[in-house]
């Protein structure tokens, strides 16, 4: 196994400086595809304007017309974030608005599923929009590879993400949760740095065909659907760099570490929880306070099941 791993590191991983945008723009002009950039939004107004000026300014212009569609999918904001992102140059599509008919789930992954119906690129790339300093390769980076590679449907951003100044300390919950959950029980899938990282993109057509966990599952309940429907090798990652991005504290990580390990177990046996919650203790003056918080258990069914979807892509 540590052989095939190594095998497709040296054949599907790059730096963004592999794909230059003059190439990428041919390879998308000959190949006709468009691109689709998503952006999933709560309370972000701080920096999702930044994000879309900069793609906008870098990838949606005459001379590097990259970006086709730029959606910022606001999940119930009570800040600015939804006109921030507006005057800076993002179509503003409301989470609760998409399929109404389907009732609304509170979480990450609920607003990536609703994204698919309100986007229309043959790629869809996904962006965190919480990320400081932002630059435009984190887009470019991961489409130059579906746009080059016609073997390549899924691609995932690496880059080091800092904690309080100190390199590579970012992504607790990746190195204590997920990458001993892919190891143990997804070994092709330890290449992969940055397996919960926010920013990827995809071929539609294999996004239509995947459920979404409704939370924090969504990127490794993705990645590892994805493993099994396309295979190893279709699957890729780019380094773009450095991520900076606001840190959640420990027990907000504990709650993203329980959805992860949920889905991660829905996998596996697709079997029975036997208690579905999380309870967190702290010390107060009485005692240990207990917090108790709900893990996601709910699945969105692959988007290609749903009729008015479907109708859509006919037509």
């Amino acid at each position: 196994m540590l052989e095939e791993v190594e095998r497709w590191l040296n054949r599907r991983s790059w730096s963004v400086a592999d794909h230059p945008l003059h190439r990428l723009v041919a390879a998308k002009h000959a190949s006709g595809q468009t691109v689709s950039v998503v952006l999933p939004a709560l309370n972000e107004e701080e920096t999702v304007g930044e994000i879309v000026s900069e793609i906008r300014r870098t990838l949606m212009t005459d001379a590097v017309p990259l970006v086709d569609e730029l959606v910022v999918i606001d999940s119930g904001s009570t800040d600015r974030t939804s006109e921030v992102a507006a005057a800076a140059g993002a179509r503003v599509e409301h989470r609760d608005t998409i399929l109404p008919r389907v009732p609304v789930r509170a979480g990450k992954g609920e607003v990536l599923w609703r994204s698919l119906f309100v986007t229309s690129g043959d790629i869809v790339c996904f962006v965190d929009a919480d990320l400081k300093e932002f630059s435009a390769d984190f887009v470019s980076g991961i489409v130059g590879p579906l746009l080059t590679e016609p073997g390549v449907h899924f691609v995932k951003a690496m880059y080091d993400r800092p904690l309080a100044g100190a390199a590579g300390q970012g992504g607790r919950v990746t190195e204590l949760m997920a990458r001993p959950i892919l190891n143990l029980h997804w070994p092709q899938l330890a290449g992969f740095v940055q397996p919960l990282g926010g920013e990827y993109a995809a071929r539609r057509s294999l996004l239509e065909r995947l459920p979404f966990p409704v939370g924090y599952g969504v990127e490794l309940g993705l990645l590892v659907d994805a493993l099994h429907t396309v295979g190893l090798d279709a699957l890729a990652q780019v380094d773009v760099g450095v991520r900076k991005h606001r840190h959640q504290d420990g027990q907000a990580l504990g709650r993203m570490a329980a959805a992860i390990y949920r889905t991660a177990q829905l996998r596996l046996a697709r079997g029975h929880l036997v208690r579905p919650v999380l309870t967190q203790f702290e010390r107060g003056e009485d005692g240990f306070e207990p917090h108790t918080h709900p893990v996601d258990t709910e699945e969105r069914q692959p988007m290609i099941e749903i009729g008015e979807y479907a109708e859509r892509r006919v037509a």
